[in-house]
């Protein structure tokens, strides 16, 4: 065990080393140079040139990246072109609301999705199986900023149960704060569940076909026993992944969401600093949710062998 934590851990090294460089180079091929486009039309060339020596741009391409890695990993992502505040404590603090909302909804909708599509496989090609999977498939094709604007249409105005704009801090306010974060909670909750029943279905019913599963019901058990004692285990594998990777993707790419609902997180923090071509923010941004992104899959992929002993012998 140890040595696959070991193992997984040296892996994720050269990662975090791609993504680095990766993150680097998109900043660097944007046309135009970043200094003329932050100072404006009306800036001198002295300033221009003035500009490009303080964000270090001045020096050649391997250079730059030896010393942006560098501030880097010392804490250092720079500092914000239009709010003169440090980076690094503006993403977190972004990071933390966009945090809130996605993993409280990938929680819950685990807790639903993943019974549903067992049960599906279990009553395969019945009525509650072609109703699970139509319902998912339903649930697949609606737009996630369309269902927002419906649920903010219906909750919000209509009935006027819930705050259409806006955002409140939990901790500045619990029960406020709370009321704003269930639109945007319950949208993303609705769109992966459809995701998460349709793999939760497939992983079952692949399991339920092995040998072990046969003997299991010839020596008496209950199909309840069979299913959940012994199927969902190794069933809730694949399924793990499915979880890990959507809960990677919604932390990188929420600022759909946030922008329908007007929450200060980090997708609305990236898409607000490319229209103000803060590029010390934008490179932030991308490195924090690229970092946040391979984080979450390595921490799946340490958990794994809870579900599959078998990967640890590999």
């Amino acid at each position: 065990m140890i040595r696959f934590i070991f193992h997984r851990l040296l892996m994720a090294i050269p990662t975090l080393v791609i993504v680095a460089i990766t993150v680097f180079a998109l900043i660097r091929f944007i046309p135009g140079d970043p200094a003329a486009l932050m100072l404006g039309d009306m800036a001198t060339p002295d300033q221009v040139a003035e500009m490009r020596v303080e964000l270090g741009l001045d020096t050649s391409l391997p250079q730059q990246f030896l010393v942006w890695s560098g501030n880097v990993l010392s804490g250092d992502f720079g500092q914000s072109i239009v709010n003169k505040e440090p980076v690094l404590p503006l993403v977190v603090s972004r990071f933390m609301v966009s945090a809130e909302i996605v993993i409280v909804a990938v929680i819950l909708a685990s807790l639903i999705a993943v019974p549903a599509g067992v049960i599906a496989a279990w009553r395969q090609n019945s009525a509650t199986d072609l109703f699970l999977i139509g319902t998912a498939t339903v649930l697949l094709s609606i737009p996630t900023f369309w269902l927002g604007l419906l649920l903010l249409l219906f909750f919000g105005l209509k009935l006027g149960w819930l705050p259409v704009l806006g955002y409140v801090s939990l901790s500045d306010n619990f029960v406020s704060g709370l009321l704003y974060l269930v639109l945007p909670i319950m949208t993303l909750v609705i769109h992966e569940a459809g995701v998460l029943i349709r793999m939760a279905r497939a992983s079952t019913l692949e399991v339920l076909r092995l040998d072990y599963i046969a003997h299991a019901r010839a020596k008496g058990l209950s199909e309840q026993a069979v299913l959940w004692k012994h199927a969902f285990k190794n069933a809730f594998g694949p399924t793990w992944t499915m979880i890990g990777l959507i809960l990677g993707n919604l932390l990188g790419g929420i600022a759909v969401i946030e922008t329908v609902f007007t929450i200060p997180g980090l997708g609305r923090l990236m898409v607000d600093s490319i229209f103000q071509r803060d590029y010390p923010v934008i490179q932030g941004c991308l490195l924090f949710v690229a970092m946040s992104y391979v984080v979450v899959n390595l921490i799946v992929d340490l958990l794994y062998p809870l579900f599959d002993p078998r990967v640890v012998a590999e």
